[in-house]
């Protein structure tokens, strides 16, 4: 299917998704490989459930100062130049002959600032799904009144997500600047966002040891702003604790940093596996004298082209987060 972006088709696919239960997952991308491996997913778990036309959102923030994603989709750093490549990439990947052409995708701009990403706005942003317009760094009056404009100027023709307060950076600490149920009501009633992020406990790039998701505070202020909540952070949080979102009035969550970070641990632990067929078996003895590597590493096999290319490591993170990305699916979509 084509991408959705027009906004009535975007609301219908939340709609949807509101009436079968489902919290939309949106995963975020910054490279060709995590696009790929999250359609694949999806494509193949709605074949499995019987799902036709499986919705799933990808994401890329552009000028975020925590992670600038589209900067980093081309080695030239040119946050321009990586998000045309984006986008191109994803119009291939869902072309009426792709593999994946039977996904219904949403292209979800994320963490848009209000500052930095003046430049972006003057953009036809009509080839985007959503867009989460982000002046949390503002205070409240200040931050709604930003909002108020850009809900004027694009409310017609996107679907907009925005942040009534900020969701912290920290791995270490618990954020403690939990959003008020009345701060909440009060900035969706004044700029009529669609989408409403909160600060409900998580953080982005935390651990989930350290944190604690406010299951009780979702759900009084989604009893007041209604069933509107975007959960930001996600990855921080264990899957037990994400099975019950949709009653607490999560309509969608965010998810990058878990693919990221658990994909790199598989990778690193098979080419630790292979280390002399990446090596071969000199520069692996070195390794192993050296304290880099154990006494117990394979020193003997040859080095092979099969795995000192980058083909070789792009095929084990595409294999690696397609399986996490499963995962998530099958708690999203039941």
């Amino acid at each position: 299917m084509p991408i959705i972006s027009e906004r009535s088709q975007v609301v219908a696919v939340y709609d949807e998704a509101a009436q079968r239960g489902w919290v939309l997952p949106a995963f975020n991308s910054e490279n060709q490989t995590t696009s790929e491996a999250i359609l694949a997913a999806a494509s193949e778990y709605g074949r499995q459930r019987g799902i036709d036309n499986l919705p799933i959102i990808i994401g890329i923030t552009n000028n975020y100062a925590d992670r600038p994603q589209s900067s980093y989709y081309s080695q030239n750093g040119r946050w321009d130049m990586g998000l045309r490549l984006f986008l191109d990439d994803l119009k291939i990947l869902v072309s009426a002959d792709s593999p994946y052409a039977d996904l219904r995708l949403m292209i979800h701009l994320d963490h848009i600032q209000w500052d930095k990403d003046r430049q972006l706005l003057g953009w036809d942003l009509k080839q985007f799904s959503s867009i989460m317009f982000d002046a949390s760094t503002l205070p409240l009056d200040q931050n709604i009144k930003k909002t108020v404009e850009f809900v004027n100027h694009f409310g017609n023709d996107l679907l907009i997500e925005g942040a009534c307060d900020e969701i912290g950076p920290s791995p270490d600490t618990e954020n403690q600047g939990l959003t008020k149920p009345e701060q909440a009501y009060r900035y969706q009633k004044e700029t009529g966002v669609d989408i409403l992020v909160v600060n409900l406990g998580t953080e982005h790039r935390a651990s989930a040891a350290n944190l604690h998701y406010h299951a009780g505070l979702a759900r009084k202020i989604s009893a007041i702003t209604g069933a509107r909540l975007c959960l930001h952070g996600t990855s921080s949080l264990p899957a037990e604790s994400l099975s019950k979102l949709f009653t607490d009035g999560i309509r969608r969550v965010n998810l990058w940093t878990v693919l990221e970070r658990e994909s790199s641990v598989l990778l690193l632990e098979d080419m630790i596996t292979n280390a002399a067929k990446i090596a071969g078996s000199a520069r692996t003895l070195q390794f192993v004298s050296e304290g880099l590597l154990g006494p117990g590493v394979d020193t003997e096999s040859p080095a092979s082209i099969d795995y000192f290319t980058t083909t070789y490591r792009q095929k084990k993170i595409f294999q690696y987060m397609k399986t996490i990305v499963s995962d998530y699916l099958k708690l999203f979509y039941p």
